[in-house]
């Protein structure tokens, strides 16, 4: 189960991009992809209709997210280096060790990058979503 949902994200991000980023010289010079992986998914009788995804997010120096969304509550906890995050209408939030970011699930994710070009920067995501939805979507 974790391959097809590891290798669905990589291809959503991947076409994001693609859409998301300007035809100039320097888009075709595209940062890094983030490695995401699944760590577990488990639905939440309580709240029927809904489950937890927790992913690991690795960004390689450099590294960044095409603007995406999430039909979810998202929470981001930062382990190794630092990240940088922002939604449409908010200010962007560095982020170190030990620190958090949400979004909502009406949030437009405009800004998720690694804040170093020469370290790598890990980070946990926490997914509160609807069962059956994908984790990332397309801006619109």
């Amino acid at each position: 189960m974790r391959t097809p949902i590891v290798l669905a994200l990589c291809g959503l991000l991947s076409m994001a991009s693609a859409q998301a980023a300007p035809a100039t010289p320097a888009a075709q010079a595209a940062a890094p992809e983030p490695v995401v992986r699944e760590v577990m998914t488990q639905p939440l009788p309580d709240y029927p209709g809904k489950e937890a995804l927790i992913l690991t997010v690795e960004y390689p120096p450099g590294g960044a997210d095409p603007v995406h969304r999430h039909d979810a509550h998202g929470f981001v906890y930062v382990l190794q280096g630092r990240i940088v995050m922002g939604v449409a209408g908010g200010r962007e939030v560095t982020l170190g060790p030990g620190e958090a970011f949400h979004e909502g699930p009406q949030d437009l994710h405009t800004v998720g990058r690694n804040a170093s070009k020469t370290e790598p920067a890990r980070f946990v995501v926490f997914l509160l979503k609807d069962i059956g939805t994908p984790a990332v979507l397309p801006p619109h």
